[in-house]
């Protein structure tokens, strides 16, 4: 049997008989047993009561999270002329065309959020199998079709999180640092599960939200109750 170490057995004992707490005790728990020696992000997951094989239980979309998510985020734009000259004075980190897609082509993605005008989809269409799998193919959706680009830029470097369920009906994200006053984690917390409750699809049946959790980077993690993450 595998020996903890003194931090992970104490954070362990910290959580013990800790089930279905509120928002608050489980960013308490979560921010006081973050011990690492990096900035911890305060991850949430989702267990929904969906099955994504089928289309019309699809959860998907994007929430712009009031306090930000404390990581910088770089963002790669699809764009010519003027489009893509806006896209560098709104802040993004790399902006091409054709010797963008070469570039991820060749397995350099150096970004987490890929943002493209419309007339630049039939080269980022040639990305799918590369950028799809994790979850960077730009969407109009999501807002990362656009012709304003420079709203995208900034909302995508402003602490806007996109989610998309998984193939085991979880839903997971960054929603904050360890740093972060703990309201406004719980602000954060609740935003993003207000917006998951808002994307429900419409051949979700049952229970749709089954469980939510919190964790930091390298510590336990906690349930919460669903009632106390839903409540205003």
């Amino acid at each position: 049997m595998a020996k903890h170490g003194k931090r992970t057995t104490a954070a362990r004992a910290a959580f013990a008989d800790k089930h279905n707490v509120t928002v608050e005790e489980a960013v308490s728990l979560v921010k006081g047993n973050a011990n690492a020696k990096f900035d911890e992000t305060v991850e949430i997951a989702m267990n929904l009561g969906v099955d994504p094989r089928h289309a019309d239980q699809m959860v998907r979309g994007v929430v712009g999270l009031p306090n930000g998510t404390g990581k910088d985020v770089r963002v790669a734009v699809f764009a010519r002329g003027p489009k893509a000259e806006e896209a560098q004075a709104a802040g993004a980190d790399i902006v091409g065309a054709e010797d963008l897609m070469e570039t991820i082509q060749g397995g350099k993605i150096d970004f987490d959020r890929c943002i493209a005008t419309p007339d630049m989809m039939p080269i980022v269409g040639r990305l799918g199998k590369v950028l799809g799998p994790r979850n960077l193919m730009p969407n109009p959706k999501v807002g990362t079709v656009t012709m304003d680009v420079e709203a995208a830029v900034k909302a995508a470097k402003g602490g806007e999180v996109q989610f998309k369920v998984e193939k085991a009906g979880v839903i997971h994200a960054g929603v904050g640092k360890a740093s972060f006053d703990e309201a406004k984690l719980v602000e954060n917390i609740r935003a993003f599960v207000g917006a998951v409750a808002k994307a429900k699809p419409a051949g979700s049946k049952g229970t749709y939200m089954k469980k939510v959790s919190l964790s930091s980077t390298m510590g336990p993690g906690v349930s919460i109750a669903v009632d106390s993450a839903v409540a205003e």
